[in-house]
C-alpha cells in the first residue's frame, strides 16, 4: 500500500518500523543491519525524515537514535496507514468480533518494534475460542500475506507469564473498556 504511495523502498521501510510503535527508535547502522541496506542510503532518508519533522533524532552516547515525532499534524494519518498497510485494521476487527471473551490483545516482538519481517506474534488474554482463532488466523494470513501466530493465555497464566513478557517488546493492540486502568500496561 505505502509502496505505491512513496517510491523510496527504504523510506517505506523507515516509515513502518517507527510509525507502526512510534515508541520505537533505532539508530543509523542497526537500521542498515535490518535493512540489508548500506548506510549511506539509509542515512540521506533519515536526514529527509527528520527534516520534514516526521522523525526526531537524539544522541545518546556514540549513537543518535531515531523514532516518529507523534506531535506532527500527519503522525495520526501515517501511523494508521502503516497499520492498514500490515493488515492490523483487519487483525483487530478479527479478534475482536468472533473471538470470544477477549479481555486483552498484545502485539509482541519484531512488529512490536516495528519491523515487518512476515510473522506476526500476538499475545490474546481471555475465554478464546480456538477453533475460530484458527479460522481466523487462516483467512487474515492469506488477505495479508504474513503468518500469524497466537499465544493465547487465561487471565491466570498471563499473570504468571507477565514477568517473562514485560522483558519482550510490546504494544497493547486492545484491552476490554472495563478493565480498571492500573492494568493497562505488562
Amino acid at each position: 500500500m505505502l509502496a505505491g504511495i512513496i517510491t523510496s523502498k527504504t523510506r517505506v521501510k523507515l516509515l513502518t518500523r517507527f510509525f507502526l510503535n512510534p515508541e520505537a527508535k533505532a539508530y543509523l547502522r542497526e537500521l542498515a543491519a535490518e535493512f540489508g541496506s548500506s548506510t549511506n542510503g539509509i542515512r540521506e532518508e533519515l536526514q529527509q525524515l527528520v527534516r520534514s519533522k516526521l522523525l526526531k533524532c537524539e544522541k545518546q552516547g556514540r549513537h543518535i537514535f531515531y523514532r516518529a515525532d507523534e506531535s506532527h499534524p500527519l503522525f495520526p494519518e501515517l501511523h494508521s496507514m502503516v497499520e492498514k498497510s500490515l493488515g492490523m485494521n483487519r487483525i483487530l476487527e478479527s479478534i475482536l468480533t468472533r473471538l470470544g471473551d477477549l479481555e486483552l490483545a498484545y502485539l509482541i516482538d519484531d512488529y512490536a518494534e516495528g519491523r515487518d519481517t512476515g510473522i506476526i506474534d500476538l499475545v490474546l488474554v481471555g475465554n478464546i475460542n480456538n477453533y475460530h482463532l484458527s479460522d481466523l488466523s487462516t483467512k487474515t494470513e492469506r488477505y495479508i500475506g504474513r503468518k500469524i501466530r497466537s499465544l493465547v493465555l487465561s487471565r491466570d497464566e498471563f499473570e504468571t507469564m507477565k514477568p517473562k513478557l514485560e522483558n519482550r517488546s510490546r504494544l497493547l493492540l486492545w484491552e476490554k473498556a472495563q478493565r480498571p486502568q492500573r492494568e493497562k500496561a505488562l
